[in-house]
């Protein structure tokens, strides 16, 4: 199938003078019978490679947030009640979630840069000590996890009419939690290799399941009543299981990288330290989200149930408005990772330029268009006028930094590429603690509420400039020593 010309063009001729740029042992990496939908991270001219896995990555990711709209979506047709206890399942469910993203993250590292350094057997031991990971600490998990909703869900301030709805979704939930964890790893290990649109593909029809699920098993088939709220934690079980034998196939049979047959316990042990390495740091800069989240909801509290509506509906908007960016952070990190284990630093420092350039002008012409049409938007979502002009003032401030909001994601998934998680985690804590939150509150105290959107943005804008500077510079650094080394 023909590429689409206009945006691999302007990729290319971004990149003219270095795209063509052949690793020393690149020409090993090319075999005649390599799949279409893989690329050669290590030869394939930047821009192009870029864009063929920015964009069913970026599927994938919307993908992903399909099925927490499906979920929401038909357990709010059972009613109101429903509706809620699902809300409360959100921070239980988010902590899992990001523990998982960690170690995709730590996942694709370790393999990207094994894969760049042409050391297949690291490669497999990685993959086997990823789905291992997974699997056990999903089992180590579930049992604590299952006994303490009684008592966590109350402190969340659930009430008792709405638990025996909680403990129906979370049952099933926690015990599908291994599969979840098992799927992020295997999903690295997939985009690690390359094959970017094999994760687009394995996301879209998993979230497709889970939507045909859906309404089966919550509302029953025929003379079968169905599960109610249940059934829609089983839609996404059953999903995820659908997910990991497909993963599991191809990375026996296509790319030989999953063996069922265990390494030595020291091989393994030492695997499950370099995962926790990157793992760890990953997982604890994206629990730092909520937390600044959870600070500026309760600033704005201040002004009334209708600010902190219309900034709840304007933070639900920001993942669709970045979605784009999303997608990168999970294409962009293989990518450097395969280049750093093989040394080809030219390619690191162009791939990471094209990238921060295309996001920087991306969400700069995004944000034009939803200014123009904030009001449009936000009466999609209430009709109560007052909560229109918030969110309409909000979506005419913020989205004007997101540009700089995305460089700030790339560069911190680019550090954990790099094997510096330690730099990522800095990257979130410079963001949110020295930049956006601190800002935010300085305009409040100024401007009010406009005055905190206005800091907000501000604080996103100078992490952009201060985090992308580092950046630019450890890679530079990293290239001058491996030139000095040779």
């Amino acid at each position: 199938m023909p590429r689409p010309r206009p945006l691999v063009m302007w990729w290319q001729s971004s990149s003219k003078g270095h795209s063509t740029v052949e690793p020393p042992l690149a020409t090993a990496t090319r075999t005649a019978n390599a799949p279409a939908s893989k690329v050669d991270m290590l030869s394939d001219p930047v821009g192009a490679t870029l864009y063929r896995t920015a964009v069913p990555t970026t599927i994938g990711a919307i993908a992903v947030i399909a099925y927490y709209l499906a979920n929401t979506f038909f357990v709010g047709l059972l009613g109101t009640d429903e509706l809620a206890a699902i809300g409360f399942t959100f921070p239980a469910t988010i902590l899992f979630t990001y523990f998982g993203v960690g170690l995709g993250i730590g996942t694709s590292a370790l393999i990207g840069r094994a894969i760049g350094s042409k050391d297949a057997e690291q490669a497999c031991e990685i993959t086997f000590a990823a789905m291992a990971m997974g699997l056990l600490l999903g089992l180590l998990f579930m049992g604590p996890a299952l006994l303490s909703i009684d008592w966590v869900f109350p402190l969340l301030g659930a009430r008792p009419e709405r638990m025996e709805l909680i403990r129906a979704y979370m049952h099933v939930w926690y015990v599908g939690l291994p599969l979840q964890l098992m799927q992020f790893a295997g999903t690295a290990v997939i985009r690690a290799t390359g094959n970017a649109k094999l994760h687009g593909k394995l996301m879209t029809v998993s979230a497709l399941i889970n939507a045909v699920l859906d309404p089966v098993l919550i509302f029953g088939f025929g003379p079968w009543q169905g599960l109610g709220i249940g059934g829609a934690a089983l839609a996404t079980v059953i999903a995820w299981a659908f997910t990991i034998v497909v993963i599991a196939w191809h990375l026996c049979v296509r790319e030989k990288l999953l063996r069922f047959r265990l390494p030595s316990p020291a091989n393994l042990l030492a695997s499950w330290r370099k995962l926790l390495v990157i793992t760890g740091p990953a997982a604890l800069a994206n629990m730092i989200t909520p937390l600044a989240t959870g600070v500026l909801t309760a600033t704005i509290a201040v002004y009334g149930p209708q600010a902190v509506a219309a900034y709840g509906v304007a933070s639900r908007l920001e993942s669709f408005i970045m979605i784009v960016v999303l997608g990168m952070s999970m294409s962009v990190p293989p990518f450097i990772s395969q280049n750093f284990g093989a040394q080809c630093f030219d390619r690191v420092r162009l791939g990471l330029r094209l990238s921060l350039r295309f996001v920087l002008l991306w969400q700069l012409a995004l944000y034009a268009v939803v200014a123009v049409l904030a009001p449009w938007i936000a009466a999609i979502f209430t009709t109560e006028q007052s909560v229109r002009d918030i969110i309409t003032l909000a979506l005419r401030i913020m989205p004007a930094s997101y540009a700089f909001q995305g460089m700030v994601v790339l560069s911190a998934s680019s550090f954990n590429a790099l094997h510096a998680p330690r730099n990522g985690l800095i990257t979130s804590l410079l963001r949110f603690f020295v930049f956006y939150v601190p800002l935010a509150l300085i305009g409040n105290q100024i401007g009010g509420l406009q005055g905190l959107f206005v800091g907000a943005a501000l604080g996103n804008v100078c992490a952009g400039v201060v985090i992308t500077s580092w950046i630019s510079r450890y890679t530079k650094r990293l290239q001058l020593q491996h030139a000095q080394s040779a």
